[in-house]
């Protein structure tokens, strides 16, 4: 630090970087309180639902056939179809084909879900909600009155809107012989957040994770209601699961998402080859979901908070004084306050 002294006064002059990182910083805490002023809006007030309303007629005029085009995933009988609503967001009919049997995951908008439902010939049994927030839960009482023997699954610590049976962590539900689901409580992103797993054994084929807004493709969730630590169990908690796993997100931020894992990690190569090919998608407005756990331990940046080469990339080292688990902790809060900086500028 250098000292200059002008008629009396004492002058900090502070070097070029560490103006960069204070005005970063305050940038970001600027982009925390704006974004936490719209939070408690949105979730805590009638204003929230109205504004979801709202989105959601635009959105049905804007993409009257949806934001993307997706085609369904069929693993021995068992079809997985997501339906593009809103801007941005999948809800997915998940079913037996032998049965006609069919759960939704997080219908936002009712009106493509039932679309969906009857062209399938398909009778909902069961919404699963993976967290309270509108654009994932606000079609779940239309579809409970239209179909009158749904039930509504999701964690009661999140006030699901239509919640008939609540969950706890590994949970399981049962639909049929085939459809075997377990939800694992995964908070951070929302106090109650649950991801839901489809047993692949039951149909000889890999599992499914729905994962809400907790792990999208080379993403992760904000943490609106819990800290870094809370959101590193959660992300542990998918890093524990089969590589073979398939991923279907509740959003189609996979552009973005690499965009900016090239920023925070250029050197790596699968993220590379992978953003190329979703340009390719993205470009022909083409769905990018499913990914594999497999492909997404080597390029999302929020679930390799273990790796060296991201470590020196973010020009982070552990503290001498510092466990593992509390400096893979500040890694991930340095890479959310990043990427919130990325999405806001």
């Amino acid at each position: 630090m250098l000292f200059g002294i002008s008629k009396g006064l004492v002058q900090v002059k502070k070097p070029a970087n560490r103006d960069r990182i204070t005005n970063e910083h305050m940038q970001w805490h600027k982009t925390l309180f704006k974004n936490t002023c719209r939070y408690s809006l949105y979730t805590r007030t009638k204003l929230g639902y109205i504004f979801h309303k709202r989105q959601m007629k635009k959105a049905r005029e804007r993409y009257p056939a949806g934001h993307s085009k997706t085609q369904p995933t069929v693993i021995n009988g068992i079809k997985i179809i997501p339906v593009p609503i809103l801007s941005d967001n999948y809800t997915y009919v998940v079913i037996d084909t032998a049965s006609n049997m069919a759960v939704v995951v997080d219908p936002a908008d009712p009106q493509p879900v039932q679309a969906c439902l009857e062209e399938e010939g398909a009778e909902l049994q069961a919404v699963l909600c993976t967290h309270k927030h509108w654009d994932h839960s606000g079609g779940n009482r239309a579809l409970k009155r239209r179909y009158m023997s749904c039930r509504v699954y999701g964690n009661a610590m999140d006030s699901i809107p239509g919640l008939t049976h609540p969950l706890s962590d590994k949970d399981t539900i049962d639909f049929g012989t085939r459809l075997h689901f377990r939800a694992f409580y995964t908070p951070g992103h929302t106090v109650g957040h649950v991801i839901y797993l489809l047993d692949g054994r039951a149909i000889g084929g890999p599992s499914s994770l729905f994962s809400g807004d907790l792990v999208f493709l080379s993403g992760c969730g904000r943490m609106f209601e819990g800290n870094a630590s809370t959101m590193l169990s959660s992300l542990d908690t998918v890093g524990s699961l089969n590589d073979e796993t398939l991923l279907w997100p509740g959003h189609e931020y996979a552009e973005d998402n690499l965009l900016f894992a090239a920023e925070v990690e250029p050197c790596n190569v699968v993220r590379d080859q992978k953003l190329q090919w979703v340009l390719q998608q993205r470009g022909q407005r083409l769905c990018t979901c499913p990914s594999t756990l497999a492909e997404e331990k080597q390029y999302n940046p929020f679930l390799r908070s273990h790796s060296q080469d991201l470590h020196r990339a973010l020009g982070l080292q552990q503290k001498q004084d510092e466990d593992w688990t509390s400096y893979r902790a500040r890694v991930l809060e340095e890479l959310r306050r990043r990427k919130d900086i990325y999405k806001d500028r």
